[in-house]
């Protein structure tokens, strides 16, 4: 099937090209238009597969569109408009081509029918959003980049690995489930998990997304993880590895999140529980879960950017982002307050906002399978979410001391883009049928039960009162100047002793490969220097002497010979001859 449309993954990286050239206005509304000509083309392609084209032998499917493949497409495109909003006032090109880039590459993913384009867009999207670590222009920024890019090199690697073996086993590099059954599927696995952050493969992410700016971070929060959720959606379901890897990852990021100060750091800690969360419903494979997967990464990606876009906001405003460096901001910063209130009740799964109608489904899937352990995980984890995302971050950044800080509210489109941001939280979480209309299988399930609203409000409150209990009786963990150990250690610390002992490993043994290696061609280039001319008069004198030439007489014609050499007039027939001899005693040895 094909269409004349033009496939919305081409209009972000193609329209990005345009940027630099335009100034003021004309940019603004420019960058704004390009996500809403792709939702429309979106909206105006049939399902099926289409943007087929052949290259070098195979079919590259740069558009299956289905329903799961839609609403991904769908919120991509929704929190590219609310990024680019958020980021209008930004004059900072490398930013704003890198962000376009960047949701161009992911939808790219998400629509790709083949392995090949698959793993062409996957390489754009970890470039492109290198660039907007990048952006921030400071030394630990370019540190963080550096890990960030070497770490989605090697993920990159062995997704690649995993599909040339996957394409010599089967001739095909189109996909769909392919499940765990051979090296290649583990090889894909591991490529894909690594841009889902599945611990221990999350490291990266709390180390690079806090170095952005105040509005690049918002990108990095909606589109790495969360496309790498879709792949493994596509995948992968029902994979049962994948709901151990997911109840893990719901339960350490907590403790993580609740040790830091930086409050971009404890939002990333909560971006990694609530994909275990995702995880764990991959993990589970059933109709119910998988919805729940799906509809909570939808979800996700609105409340984690409202949560990263209040946080920008402040550091935009104030220039410190830190627990113990900011506080009593809600006197002079009402409005962001307000939304970041809003985003953390949605993360912590409070009825009537976004959380609550797409957590449940997941811890309601693993008490049909019988998971007691699994949902006891997912409960405790729900309360620890609440505990930092939910209470700490804003509590600590409006309330708290008063730090002496007036900021005021950031410019009207940061603050519109939060405004649309929590009226979507809110609206889904009190309307949630339009977004189960979205979802691929059938969904035969109801939020708002009484079972459901009781326990999930006892769950929180009790969470509420361990804070409060901390707060009031000085226990609170308070800031301690240290490092926070996690599995970046092992390439931040062995990384650097392996690079030394290569140095002087591999780089000693290149040295005196070298001086061998050249001295060996001296000496042959030496012997072979005049290799022609003494090969010719060995033969001719040997002949000389057999014919009675000797003294002088043998002289004049050895001096002769090796002239006519060396001037390139040595007769024709004597060149045959000696060549005829080389070859012949080649022949014999051999």
């Amino acid at each position: 099937m094909t269409s004349n449309l033009i496939p919305p993954a081409f209009i972000f990286i193609l329209g990005s090209l345009l940027i630099p050239f335009l100034k003021g206005k004309t940019k603004s509304i420019y960058m704004l238009l390009i996500p809403v000509v792709a939702f429309y083309i979106l909206m105006s392609i049939p399902h099926g597969k289409i943007w087929v084209c052949e290259f070098w032998g195979y079919e590259l499917i740069f558009g299956r569109i289905d329903k799961l493949s839609m609403i991904f497409g769908i919120i991509f495109i929704l929190m590219a408009f609310l990024g680019i909003l958020f980021a209008l006032k930004v004059k900072d090109d490398l930013q704003n081509v890198s962000s376009i880039v960047y949701v161009g590459a992911t939808l790219g993913v998400v629509f790709a029918g083949d392995f090949f384009s698959l793993y062409i867009f996957w390489e754009i999207m970890a470039v492109s959003s290198t660039f907007l670590i990048l952006a921030s222009r400071t030394e630990e920024s370019k540190k963080a980049a550096f890990r960030y890019i070497l770490v989605h090199i090697v993920g990159g690697l062995f997704l690649l690995a995993g599909i040339m073996i996957y394409y010599s086993k089967t001739g095909t590099l189109a996909f769909d489930k392919i499940g765990l059954n051979g090296i290649e599927t583990y090889f894909i696995l591991f490529g894909i998990a690594l841009n889902a952050a599945a611990i221990p493969l999350h490291a990266w992410l709390p180390d690079a997304y806090p170095n952005g700016t105040p509005t690049s971070t918002v990108f990095l929060s909606a589109f790495t993880t969360k496309s790498a959720v879709y792949l493994l959606v596509r995948t992968f379901p029902g994979t049962e590895l994948l709901i151990w890897v997911g109840a893990f990852m719901v339960f350490v990021p907590i403790f993580y999140a609740v040790l830091e100060n930086d409050i971009r750091r404890v939002l990333a800690y909560s971006l990694l529980n609530q994909i275990g969360f995702m995880l764990v419903g991959i993990g589970i494979g059933t109709e119910l879960a998988l919805n729940g997967a799906i509809s909570h990464a939808f979800c996700h990606i609105l409340y984690k950017g409202l949560l990263f876009m209040a946080a920008g906001s402040v550091l935009q405003m104030t220039g410190k982002i830190k627990c113990t460096e900011i506080g009593g901001l809600y006197k002079t910063m009402p409005l962001t307050c307000l939304f970041c209130i809003v985003g953390a009740a949605s993360i912590s799964a409070f009825p009537l906002f976004s959380g609550f109608v797409s957590k449940s489904m997941v811890v309601t899937a693993t008490v049909n399978e019988n998971l007691v352990f699994v949902y006891l995980v997912l409960q405790f984890a729900s309360a620890g979410v609440f505990h930092h995302a939910g209470i700490k971050v804003p509590f600590f950044t409006f309330f708290g001391h008063d730090s002496g800080i007036r900021a005021k509210d950031p410019s009207w489109n940061m603050v519109l883009a939060m405004g649309i941001s929590a009226f979507l939280c809110v609206g889904i979480g009190v309307f949630p049928q339009p977004l189960y209309n979205l979802l691929p299988y059938t969904v035969d399930y109801i939020p708002y039960t009484g079972a459901h609203v009781v326990g999930q409000l006892q769950l929180l409150m009790f969470g509420a009162l361990a804070f409060a209990l901390l707060i009031l009786s000085g226990f609170y963990p308070p800031e301690i100047r240290s490092i926070n150990l996690d599995v970046d250690w092992s390439y931040r610390k062995l990384g650097k002793g392996a690079y030394i002992i290569l140095d002087k490993g591999l780089n000693s043994l290149n040295k005196w490969s070298e001086i061998i290696v050249i001295n060996t061609v001296k000496v042959l280039a030496a012997f072979c220097k005049d290799t022609a001319a003494k090969l010719a008069l060995f033969i001719s004198v040997n002949l000389w002497l057999i014919m009675g030439f000797s003294g002088k007489r043998l002289e004049i014609k050895k001096l002769r010979l090796y002239n006519d050499i060396m001037n390139g007039t040595l007769p024709i027939g004597l060149g045959a001859a000696i060549s005829t001899i080389f070859i012949l005693l080649i022949f014999l040895l051999t």
